[in-house]
């Protein structure tokens, strides 16, 4: 047994569970087989952890995938993570989220209340989900990236099909609330989704696109603060609260990076 487990009221723990020290499971919740939790781990009320995938339903001898929970990750209530998810350390999720199988998540992102995650699809660090965002399966998200609410990633160009063809978005890109991006369209690296677009091409590096259809606009370097006329983009070298470069600067950070130090 880990040092330090709290386990709330009515908590179903089956076999082949490991935790870390410090976990804190609270009540009525559900932690299916083969489930690795790190440590300092907070689970909210009525979540479920490993999940079984839809084979359980059809095949008498299924055995759980391993399920990962990294180490100090907040999993708020009512949050169901599927069997065969890797999430890595300093996790934060809101309530109601559903993460399905097959889905690897990286160090201190956060995901949003009732986001849904469908599968097969690959968050990096320092990923940024609001609420209600959906995640097609087969998406690919690259570190830093922003997604703000109501945003959906497709993966289906004729549905109902067979095909699925997931939408990549690549590092610092951000896509404001309410945007669709249709399947096997890539974000380019530091790219500005404007509020409420369908984004149905590629959109290049440092571009911002809006409308619906979405349209190029102009470069994101070409946006001020309106208030104080500065330039905000890209945006990691005017906002670093959650990120590795909070204390220093994103430049400090980046000439560390690179100097090994």
């Amino acid at each position: 047994m880990s040092k330090n487990l709290k386990l709330g009221t009515n908590v179903v723990i089956h076999e082949g569970v490991s935790f870390g020290e410090n976990v804190t499971v609270s009540d009525f919740c559900v932690i299916h087989p083969n489930v690795v939790i790190g440590d300092n781990v907070f689970i909210g009320n009525f979540s479920i952890i490993g999940e079984p995938t839809a084979e359980y339903y059809r095949n008498p001898d299924y055995k759980n995938p391993q399920t990962k929970i990294g180490s100090h990750s907040i999993i708020r209530s009512h949050s169901i993570i599927y069997a065969d998810v890797q999430i890595g350390n300093y996790f934060e999720s809101g309530h109601r989220i559903t993460i399905r199988t097959k889905t690897l998540i990286g160090e201190h992102s956060k995901i949003g209340t009732l986001c849904d995650l469908q599968g097969e699809s690959q968050i990096g660090n320092y990923v940024r989900l609001h609420g209600h965002v959906e995640i097609g399966e087969k998406s690919n998200i690259k570190d830093f990236v922003w997604i703000f609410s109501s945003v959906v990633l497709t993966n289906d160009p004729t549905p109902p099909s067979n095909i699925i063809q997931g939408v990549t978005v690549n590092k610092f890109a951000v896509i404001a609330c309410g945007s669709i991006i249709m399947p096997r369209v890539t974000i380019g690296e530091d790219a500005l989704v404007g509020a409420l677009s369908l984004v149905r091409n590629d959109v290049p590096k440092e571009m911002v696109v809006a409308g619906n259809p979405a349209k190029e606009i102009g470069s994101v370097r070409d946006i001020k603060n309106k208030f104080t006329g500065e330039q905000v983009y890209p945006w990691r070298y005017t906002f670093k609260r959650g990120m590795p470069w909070e204390a220093d600067g994103y430049e400090k950070w980046e000439k560390s990076l690179k100097s090994g130090s």
